[in-house]
């Protein structure tokens, strides 16, 4: 009984370190810009629907005939879901208007904070602690 007792205290540290370690794994929201954001238009070439967070990717018309590329990250799938998504609510030739959360780094990339569907419909992507990210375009 003493054995198994001094086995369990040393496993003890080692399960804490391993669940810190999967918990760090997860990155936060810092990199997105929360104090402004962009809006564009364009048409969606990737929309990925995976775990740990779904992607959207879209050709944005930049004015003058120039395209830019923008990388979008939502929330999970499941999230989403609760919001009426589905992997099948956006597809590659969409023409679609995103308020994002930009990049600090100035990247073509963001967190989607509002798309609006060819027939006008706007999705609410289930950003946890929305309240914080201003839309500002």
């Amino acid at each position: 009984m003493k054995i198994l007792h001094g086995i369990s205290l040393a496993a003890l540290p080692t399960a804490i370190a391993l669940l810190a370690v999967s918990a760090g794994a997860h990155h936060s929201f810092a990199m997105f810009d929360n104090s402004r954001s962009i809006t564009i238009q364009g048409k969606v070439t990737v929309y990925q629907w995976t775990n740990p967070h779904a992607f959207l990717e879209i050709d944005a018309d930049t004015g003058g005939g120039n395209i830019k590329h923008y990388a979008l990250e939502m929330t999970s799938p499941n999230m989403l879901s609760r919001g009426g998504w589905s992997s099948r609510t956006v597809k590659p030739g969409d023409m679609v208007r995103a308020v994002v959360s930009p990049l600090k780094d100035g990247q073509a990339g963001g967190l989607l904070l509002e798309l609006t569907l060819p027939n006008g419909r706007k999705m609410l992507p289930g950003v946890p602690n929305a309240h914080r990210y201003k839309i500002t375009s």
